[in-house]
């Protein structure tokens, strides 16, 4: 079945969808429990009063006498980082191209889209993160000549916050 890709910003209609990509994502991760956003807050966290988060979606629709459909197939949601040293940054939080549409040259399109972004906005760089055993997603990194930085250490503390 050929099918046709549209990249365009996320819309508040698409939350439920992402979300469930989401979903995917930590299941990829080996982390199916730890997403525990309700929808409401990852919502209102990307288009109520204050956004914190932007993103980009692809939709895939059927082509040539196909039954019409359009859905989220793969989603890229950023913030803005600030470092003292550079100013501000695109941080990428999460992309994923849904299993049965990898391939197809779906995150080469989200990814540009990113880069334009962060071009149009000025950013001075754009950083991720990626688990060292996700192989199919460094060697595409690479290809955007990425560095991969070995020194630092993630750090995080969790709610509820305690001192020892």
């Amino acid at each position: 079945m050929a099918i046709s890709v549209n990249i365009r910003r996320a819309e508040a209609s698409d939350c439920p969808r992402i979300l469930e990509l989401v979903q995917e994502l930590a299941d990829y991760e080996r982390a199916p429990k730890e997403v525990t956003v309700t929808l409401a807050h990852f919502t209102e966290s990307g288009f109520g009063a204050n956004p914190v988060w932007w993103g980009f979606v692809a939709t895939s629709s059927a082509r040539e006498g196909e039954p019409s459909s359009t859905e989220v197939v793969a989603f890229a949601l950023y913030y803005i980082r600030f470092s003292t040293w550079k100013g501000q940054a695109m941080y990428l939080e999460d992309v994923l191209v849904t299993e049965q549409m990898r391939g197809r040259g779906i995150g080469r399109l989200l990814f540009e889209a990113l880069i334009k972004e962060a071009r149009e906005k000025g950013f001075k760089r754009i950083c991720w993160q990626v688990l060292d055993w996700n192989e199919p997603a460094i060697r595409f990194y690479k290809k955007y000549n990425a560095s991969f930085d070995g020194e630092w250490i993630n750090c995080a503390i969790d709610s509820p916050y305690t001192v020892s």
